[in-house]
Parts: structure tokens; C-alpha cells; sequence
């Protein structure tokens, strides 16, 4: 999942990103508003982490604009003030949680998780399948016929992705805009390197080796069933 963390502090921007790819999150970070908005134009995101007071465009002015656009995503607004009247203008303006500074790790991270499940779709599932590859996204489980497959953090979600796109072609500039924080991309190297080391993986379980197919000139995609 992808978060976007709109912080002007930027040692506790730093820190923010820290704990979340520590979990698994794919996080961007803006320190205003206004660059905060770019990221949401340019890229879907699951979840805001929103300071209320941001230069060019404060959170609450943020949220409405979020909320005039119809944007449903969750907020979690983070603010200094501890006053029932600023926790009413945030909640009012379209936040769906509220967090005063300093906060604890744990009950941020607790929030969060509960954010996310609470915005996921009734549809939604968190098994996936393409052919004999079973995935699991709650429980990271990976399993070719049966046999498992240790991933990595990257390799994991890299599967993730190409299973939940089924046929269609992955450019490699688009998987690095899906699974890597736009403040620090890798190259396109870095992703050839992630692709080798799940087919070799994939291969080692049994899978056949053309089961991700490079599309020349394209990109990446999973093989036809």
C-alpha cells in the first residue's frame, strides 16, 4: 500500500517514512501542501498522514480540497494543538482521524492499520492466484505448487503487482513508480535485478521459466494460462 506523508518537520517527516517501510508501506513525503496536491494529481495513494500546519497550503485547507474533488481516500491529520475546537475544524474538514503531537509509534501505526482495513472494499481479498502461484497479501505468503518462496520485501510486492495487472505489460518506470518512494526511485537496472531474482526463485520452485515474460521495448508481464 502507498502512503503519503505530508510533513514540514523534516526529522519527523524522516522518521514517519522510517517506520512505515519498516512495514511494508511505500511512502512519499511532501513538506507542503501545495506539493503534497502534485502527488496525489500524479499517483493513487491509500492513506494521508497530514500535518495541519503546512506552508502554502495548510491541512485543513488541504483536506477540504481532497473532499471537493470527491477524493474518499482516509486521512489521518497530525496536529500540535490539543484543543476540542481545532479537533472539530479537522474532523470537519474531512479528516478521518485525529492525532496530536507528540504521539507514540505504536498508536500511530495501530490508527493507520485500522485506516486501511476500514477503506478496504468488501470485494477486495487478499488472496491471489495466476495459475499455480498462490499469493497472499496479508500474510505474505508466497507458494508455487505448493512449494514456498522466500521473498523479499521488494520482490514481494513486485509479484503483487504483476499478478494483480494479469496481462498487462509493466514498463519498468511504471513498477518503480508503484512499489519505491518517489523521493528516492532506483534505477531500471534495479528492477531487472528484482526480475532475475524472482524468476530464479520462481524457477528453484518448480515454475516454468518464461512464467514472467519481457514484452521487448515494453516491459514485464505474467504468462498466458
Amino acid at each position: 500500500m502507498r502512503i503519503l506523508v505530508v510533513e514540514d518537520d523534516v526529522q519527523l517527516a524522516e522518521m514517519l517514512m522510517e517506520a512505515l517501510t519498516d512495514r511494508q508501506y511505500v511512502v512519499d513525503i511532501a513538506q507542503d501542501g501545495e506539493e503534497a496536491w502534485d502527488f496525489i494529481k500524479s499517483l493513487e495513494y491509500d492513506l494521508v498522514v497530514l500535518d495541519i500546519t503546512l506552508p502554502k497550503l495548510d491541512g485543513v485547507s488541504f483536506c477540504q480540497r481532497l473532499r471537493s474533488r470527491n477524493h474518499s481516500l482516509p486521512v489521518l491529520m497530525l496536529t500540535a494543538r490539543d484543543t476540542l475546537a481545532d479537533k472539530v475544524t479537522g474532523l470537519d474538514a474531512g479528516a478521518d482521524d485525529y492525532m496530536v503531537k507528540p504521539f507514540e509509534m505504536p498508536e500511530l501505526m495501530a490508527r493507520i492499520r485500522a485506516l486501511l482495513r476500514r477503506n478496504q472494499s468488501a470485494a477486495s481479498f487478499p488472496d491471489m492466484s495466476w495459475g499455480e502461484l498462490y499469493l497472499n497479501s496479508s500474510t505474505y505468503e508466497v507458494t508455487y505448487a505448493e512449494q514456498p518462496l522466500h521473498l523479499t520485501p521488494k520482490e514481494f510486492a513486485l509479484l503483487e503487482l504483476m499478478i494483480s495487472s494479469g496481462r498487462r505489460v509493466l514498463s519498468r518506470t511504471g513498477i518503480i513508480e508503484r512499489i519505491w518512494s518517489l523521493n528516492d526511485p532506483p534505477s531500471e537496472e534495479t528492477v531487472k535485478s528484482h526480475i532475475k531474482s524472482l524468476r530464479n526463485k520462481l524457477r528453484e520452485a518448480g515454475a516454468p521459466d518464461d512464467l514472467i515474460e519481457t514484452v521487448h521495448g515494453l516491459g514485464y508481464r505474467l504468462k498466458q494460462l
